[in-house]
């Protein structure tokens, strides 16, 4: 591999270090500060299962957070990397848990700010509120499983060793899950900026296994997260175990359970598709904070307990960590891609291409988004995102959700219709017979619009047409997502 991609790919692995360092209390802190585990022992389970969920369960960063923006160029990558990484090393030297995911979104909105990006204000509404319901949710859990647990252990009786003996087994077995649940989530705020970069050659063990390079790459992430937790995971430890509430050993399984279950509620496809079958209310899928959700639950616990124990200076402490920790993320990534781009000649962002058609000027209309100027510049190309937003504000002064929907239609982003491309989702039955005759009928045709190959392809007929039943329409849209990234011309 070029060793220039290493260099760039260093700060995607410090990034992991410092998750690892921070975000160790979240699955072990209690079990240690309890000295129910030692320190040693659960960094080595903690740093296996680690390892087994980035490479397994590493899905990548929800959607969410991609349509917040996308890091399109390896300098740009490397650039947003190192300032999450710097803003999150820097409160782990507080010794305060701090959020990856929370730094990242910052990172990413000072990547929106430096390209001229619009930044999606509904992913990130949902983000935000995402913050505030995950540790009332886990403090919630806390509080009702703590009374559950205290209830059953005086009406059961048991010695004293024995519940010892019980704990200790609890808090591993909780604690390799929560540890598997933190590769799977964090892995793709570690590597999720670098995977569309060529860093590996894909590996063939005697023809039976392929790993690919994002494989790889998620190996390495989950590594660095592993050796984080060992080299420095112990420093934040001491201030939730010590400083914010004294953590017995059976308080400290609760805490870890709650967490996990917070964390199963908002990631889990599995408990979607049922709720959706079901025809109730799901919770959303989007980046969730494990530090917020283990305060909280760490908080819970504390009310049902002794409310008097808890250190609410110390959480005020860690609150102001969660506020700085994303600013500082988008203030560092915003000076430091100026710097790589005109100090160091780097290229951070792969230009997009953008231009306005009388079809988006309709779209536009039913979103009640102004179109009276944009008349003006209908089939002129711009070439970057801020000649494109510069020559919007000249001519209105849209806000950030109008420039978002204009800046998603307007993009050029080529489909050529090949019916020999998607013949494969038929035969595995991922679309039916009626869709893909209708797409079949327009082989060969072409859309530099996602817009206009939507509304010819999906919205002129029935095929695709929303049913009403959540479960049949998510598949739907899933099946829509397929056929896209099929006939998408590759550039």
């Amino acid at each position: 591999m070029n060793p220039l991609l290493w260099f760039f790919l260093s700060s995607g692995i410090f990034l992991g270090w410092s998750l690892g360092a921070n975000h160790a209390v979240n699955v072990f802190g209690t079990a240690v500060v309890s000295k129910m585990v030692k320190f040693k022992t659960a960094a080595i389970v903690a740093g296996i299962f680690v390892i087994i969920g980035s490479v397994i369960g590493g899905s990548g960063t929800t959607k969410t957070i991609t349509e917040l923006g996308a890091v399109n160029a390896i300098a740009g990558s490397f650039t947003v990397a190192l300032a999450v990484a710097i803003s999150v090393f820097a409160m782990t030297k507080a010794k305060l848990p701090v959020s990856t995911s929370q730094a990242v979104i910052g990172g990413i909105i000072g990547w929106n700010l430096f390209t001229g990006s619009p930044t999606d204000l509904k992913s990130l509404y949902k983000i935000l509120s995402s913050w505030v319901v995950s540790p009332l949710l886990a403090a919630a859990f806390g509080f009702i499983l703590f009374k559950i647990v205290k209830h059953y252990l005086k009406k059961w009786k048991i010695h004293l060793l024995e519940i010892d003996s019980y704990t200790r087994a609890g808090l591993i077995i909780v604690g390799a899950l929560a540890s598997y649940s933190l590769g799977a989530n964090n892995i793709a705020n570690v590597m999720g900026m670098f995977v569309s970069a060529p860093f590996f050659d894909e590996i063939n063990l005697f023809g039976l296994i392929k790993i690919s390079s994002v494989h790889q790459l998620y190996f390495l992430g989950g590594l660095s997260i592993a050796v984080g937790i060992f080299t420095y995971g112990s420093n934040v430890m001491e201030t939730v175990g010590k400083d914010l509430y004294k953590i017995s050993p059976i308080t400290g399984l609760v805490v870890v359970f709650s967490e996990f279950l917070v964390l199963f509620l908002f990631t889990s496809q599995e408990l979607e598709s049922i709720l959706l079958k079901l025809g109730l209310p799901t919770f959303p899928l989007v980046p969730l904070s494990t530090t917020q959700a283990f305060i909280g639950a760490v908080i819970g616990v504390g009310l049902a307990k002794d409310p008097l124990s808890i250190n609410f200076k110390v959480f005020g402490k860690i609150a102001i960590g969660w506020l700085v920790a994303p600013l500082s993320a988008g203030l560092i990534t915003f000076i430091s891609l100026f710097f790589v781009q005109n100090v160091f000649e780097q290229k951070v962002v792969v230009a997009k291409n953008y231009e306005i058609s009388n079809s988006i000027i309709n779209e536009l209309k039913i979103n009640n988004v102004n179109t009276e100027k944009l008349n003006s510049i209908i089939n002129k190309r711009f070439f970057s995102s801020r000649e494109f937003k510069n020559e919007l504000m000249k001519l209105e002064n849209y806000n950030e959700k109008d420039l978002y929907l204009i800046f998603q239609y307007s993009i050029i982003d080529s489909f050529k219709v090949d019916s020999n491309k998607i013949k494969f989702l038929l035969t595995d039955k991922l679309i039916n017979e009626n869709q893909y005759n209708f797409i079949k009928k327009n082989h060969g045709m072409n859309f530099k619009h996602k817009l206009d190959f939507e509304n010819h392809l999906f919205n002129k007929n029935n095929f695709w047409k929303p049913t009403g039943n959540k479960t049949i329409d998510s598949n739907l849209m899933n099946a829509k997502e397929l056929v896209e990234n099929q006939l998408r011309v590759k550039k």
